[in-house]
C-alpha cells in the first residue's frame, strides 16, 4: 500500500450528549481547520473517509445521521464539513474507527497505509483509533489543530502518547509535509 486517506472522526454530531458543553468550544476551533483539510484533500485527490458514531441507532444510515445532525442545535459545526459525492462513510459503534467496522478492508481496497486523522475527541476516539491503526502497521498523522477535545490536559497527554508510543506524526493543518 502506498497512499494516504483523510479520516474525519465523529464530526457529524448533534452535540446533545452529556459531554457536549465541554467539547463545543474546542470543536468550534477545529472546524475551520478540518474544513481546510477537506479542501486540500479533495483538490489533491486524497480519499476522504468519514467514520462516525451511529449514536445507538442501529437502523441508521449515513444520510439519516447527516439529516439529524443538520436539524440539531449546532448545525453550524456540521455544514462546513459535509461529505461530498466522492466521500466515503463508515459507521462505528464504539470509540475506535476500526472496532467492528469494515474500515480495514476499505483501506486495503484503496491501497491506503497512512491515515491523516482529524475530528473528535482527541483523548478518546482519536487516541483509540490511532492505537488501533498502529497495531495494524498503518502510519498515522494526527492534525493537532484539527482535533477537538473535552479536556485540554488529557488531549495534550493523548497527543504525546500517540507521538511517543505509537510513532504518530503530530502536525498542524498548514504543515507543508502533510500528505493531503
Amino acid at each position: 500500500m502506498t497512499g494516504s486517506a483523510l479520516i474525519v472522526i465523529d464530526m457529524i454530531n448533534r452535540y446533545e450528549h452529556p459531554d457536549a458543553e465541554l467539547l463545543l468550544p474546542s470543536a468550534r476551533q477545529a472546524v475551520p481547520r478540518i474544513q481546510h483539510l477537506l479542501e486540500r484533500a479533495r483538490r489533491g485527490g486524497t480519499p476522504v473517509i468519514y467514520v462516525n458514531d451511529n449514536f445507538g441507532q442501529w437502523r441508521s444510515h449515513h444520510g439519516e445521521i447527516l439529516e439529524t445532525a443538520l436539524d440539531g442545535p449546532h448545525a453550524d459545526l456540521v455544514k462546513p464539513l459535509l461529505p461530498d459525492e466522492d466521500s466515503l462513510f463508515v459507521l462505528k459503534a464504539r470509540h475506535s474507527i476500526f472496532f467492528e467496522t469494515p474500515l480495514s478492508y476499505l483501506l486495503g481496497q484503496l491501497d491506503v497505509d497512512h491515515l491523516i486523522m482529524c475530528g473528535q475527541a482527541t483523548e478518546q476516539c482519536v487516541l483509540y483509533s490511532a492505537l488501533d491503526a498502529h497495531i495494524r502497521h498503518l502510519d498515522v498523522t494526527v492534525v493537532r489543530d484539527a482535533v477537538a477535545h473535552l479536556h485540554r490536559d488529557l488531549a495534550e497527554a493523548a497527543l504525546r502518547m500517540m507521538e511517543v508510543n505509537m510513532s504518530a506524526c503530530i502536525r498542524s493543518a498548514d504543515a507543508e509535509d502533510l500528505p493531503v
